[in-house]
């Protein structure tokens, strides 16, 4: 608790604050123009693969508004990321003029999607798998995972044989990557009022703040970015009760996301021991105490989330390594400038 309060401290907190703000009154909004929806005819509902929220009838506009309104922001954010790393070297507590343009950059974004929800509804998920969007999240918090595996662990404070150069690229890219996963999965969806859609865009509007908040102390507050990863247990189980009420799959989602918080993610914060242990023995008794209510032969359900994200970080580590050392092999096959003058003097 006192390392939580000495993290709050922090200068730059404010800003936060702020964005955490916004993003609620900004999710106050699609919910008032969500009412304006409820006209719009849909399919019924075919199962869990089909995505309820598209128009049976889409026409080239309804499509070419999503995806060019998508691709614009793409553009744009991946460009302001680029800028920062190639003109600022160093961290600074408050917002520069790139954070402020970010931000704007954002808002405006936000407005063009809630408009072309009000005229054309459909969002990407016309032509795109529902579970391209999930996976888009999943994967940022999987890369999440792999750049904090020295500074926290992977499991339980071990860290995982992951090579620097690996570590270093995640690091030095992930903004792109966690950018478009945060703007594909906006554009996703149309701001339709549901409760599902306001849970997300909530976490959608403070992933937004979250990138352009780069260069500052605030991105990489300890506690904002823990946050940022345990929201998504809260959505996901808050999803999962809506769509299939108390006796569904809800519990596969808490207890999976908070299983990787209690054997990962809460080691990174400065908690003490006793904490740690206090933490993770009510785990164990909520969930014991909710499976023997569900049937304690499901129990697996529990490590189901936790090893599908450990897996795909040992994937991921192997494909950025791959990845790198294809990009060098051109390079260490070429004959050295020396050599060449070798074999000039030898013939």
């Amino acid at each position: 608790m006192l390392s939580m309060l000495n993290e709050l401290r922090r200068p730059g907190r404010g800003v936060l604050v702020w964005g955490v703000v916004a993003s609620a009154l900004l999710t106050g909004l699609v919910w008032l123009l969500g009412q304006r929806l409820h006209g719009v005819a849909l399919l019924p509902d075919q199962g869990a693969s089909w995505y309820y929220w598209k128009l049976p009838d889409p026409s080239f506009w309804t499509r070419a508004s999503a995806w060019v309104g998508y691709a614009a922001h793409q553009l744009v954010s991946w460009g302001l990321i680029y800028y920062a790393q190639t003109r600022i070297r160093r961290y600074t507590t408050g917002l520069r003029r790139i954070n402020v343009v970010a931000l704007a950059a954002n808002g405006a974004f936000i407005g063009l999607h809630a408009l072309q929800t009000q005229v054309f509804y459909d969002g990407l998920a016309q032509d795109v798998s529902i579970f391209s969007s999930q996976g888009s999240v999943v994967l940022l918090l999987v890369v999440v995972l792999l750049m904090e595996n020295r500074r926290r662990g992977l499991v339980l404070t071990w860290s995982a044989p992951i090579s620097a150069q690996v570590v270093g690229f995640a690091r030095r890219y992930h903004g792109y990557l966690f950018s478009w996963a945060a703007i594909y999965t906006f554009w996703y969806h149309p701001m339709e009022s549901s409760s599902g859609h306001l849970i997300g865009f909530f976490y959608m509007f403070l992933l937004l703040v979250q990138s352009s908040l780069m260069f500052t102390t605030s991105h990489t507050n300890r506690w904002w970015t823990l946050t940022l990863e345990l929201l998504v247990a809260v959505h996901g189980t808050l999803v999962a009760v809506m769509n299939s009420g108390p006796d569904g799959m809800w519990p596969m989602f808490f207890f999976g996301f908070v299983a990787i918080f209690v054997l990962t993610q809460m080691h990174g914060v400065g908690l003490s021991m006793a904490a740690r242990w206090w933490i993770g023995g009510t785990f164990v008794v909520g969930a014991l105490a909710v499976y023997s209510w569900r049937g304690l032969g499901r129990i697996d359900e529990v490590v189901r989330i936790p090893l599908i994200e450990y897996l795909l970080v040992a994937v991921l580590a192997l494909l950025i390594w791959a990845g790198i050392r294809l990009a060098r092999l051109p390079c260490s096959k070429a004959p050295s400038r020396s050599g060449r003058r070798a074999r000039r003097t030898s013939g």
